[in-house]
């Protein structure tokens, strides 16, 4: 049977008749919907253990806006603590009390089964999989190794990353058995999730690209195409092939080894054009991206323009449009809608 989805055609590099649209970060804060949702949770974290209220939040964005395809609302973070590391979720940004540096608190974190550790999220998917009817497809997601490793070694976000630095660069061995065991638990979670019912998955490698081209093939790169290995030699994907989608932010150094990673689909941030992108990693993948978030501040008419570029560019076989990176909080939701509609009436195609 002809896949009707028209996000997971494109993730296959199919023809469609439109170029299909999501957005990262598509259930969040600059919707007033979700921001009511989140007061009644009481707290991020709480909202993310109620399935029902993570359902309620994820097909707000479906509803309203009628995007291509809805994201499982959740955070990269959940996976540390069933590992041994606890996290808060301050509106500051997440913090970890006990930040990884040592070798013997490395050696000391599990590889968790994520159906006992993680049940909430399981259960959140098969939720949202019955509300949305098929309507359209829903993406899973983790943090990808590297990205997962800034956050347990710093213990927050961060600038320069010294600690980081310090583990990769001062004790590579130490640095390895880390990403080993990020990569064994996501490779596991994502496994979960696809035999909970979502129909595609993304690895975010949100500060991936804080170190050198050598060194991106040795970390983040690496352990991505473990995370893919993995989960591509499992029983679950060996059942429900999905796509997987790998993103870096801030991928232009790292173009010669992207499409090595073993994913169906690349995520590309603003900081090049989609076309460069495309020349440089070939026809073999799909890409997704790229509009700058910021231009969500422009005019409907200056979206527009800049919606037309980009679908230029990335031409009609093989693209998803997306931001480059999160929506900001601060966005109009109808300056979103302007996008969208811009996505689907320029890059309508006459059937074959």
């Amino acid at each position: 049977m002809t896949e009707r989805h028209l996000f997971l055609r494109a993730c296959r590099r199919e023809p469609v008749e439109r170029t299909p649209i999501w957005m990262m970060r598509q259930a969040g804060r600059y919707l007033p919907s979700y921001r009511a949702t989140r007061e009644r949770a009481g707290s991020f974290l709480a909202l993310c253990r109620n399935p029902d209220l993570a359902c309620e939040v994820t097909l707000q964005p479906i509803d309203q806006l009628d995007f291509d395809a809805a994201i499982l609302f959740s955070d990269i973070l959940i996976t540390l603590p069933p590992m041994g590391l606890e996290v808060a979720f301050p509106e500051s940004g997440p913090k970890i009390a006990t930040p990884l540096r040592t070798r013997a608190a490395i050696d000391a974190l599990a590889v968790p089964d994520p159906e006992a550790e993680l049940p909430y999220v399981m259960e959140s998917i098969r939720v949202i999989k019955k509300a949305l009817a098929d309507r359209v497809p829903l993406i899973g997601f983790a943090g990808a190794p590297l990205t997962m490793l800034t956050y347990a070694v710093e213990g927050a976000g961060s600038k320069d990353y010294p600690h980081t630095k310090k583990l990769l660069y001062g004790d590579p061995e130490s640095a390895h058995v880390l990403l080993d065991k990020i990569a064994r638990t996501t490779a596991v979670y994502l496994e979960a999730q696809i035999a909970a019912g979502v129909d595609a998955v993304q690895l975010f490698d949100s500060w991936g690209a804080i170190v050198s081209p050598g060194d991106f093939r040795e970390y983040p790169l690496r352990y991505a195409k473990r995370v893919i290995e993995l989960l591509r030699a499992s029983p679950t994907f060996a059942k429900r092939s999905v796509p997987i989608i790998y993103f870096v932010n801030g991928c232009a150094p790292y173009l010669d080894d992207y499409a090595s990673s073993g994913a169906d689909v690349l995520g590309v941030d603003w900081r090049i054009g989609i076309d460069v992108v495309r020349r440089r990693v070939g026809d073999g993948v799909a890409l997704q991206g790229n509009l700058d978030p910021g231009a969500l501040f422009a005019s409907p008419a200056e979206i527009r323009t800049r919606v037309a570029d980009i679908l230029g560019r990335a031409g009609n076989t093989g693209h998803i449009f997306n931001l480059g990176h999160g929506v900001l909080p601060e966005t109009n939701p109808e300056h979103v809608r302007a996008m969208i509609t811009a996505v689907r009436e320029l890059s309508a195609r006459p059937p074959a």
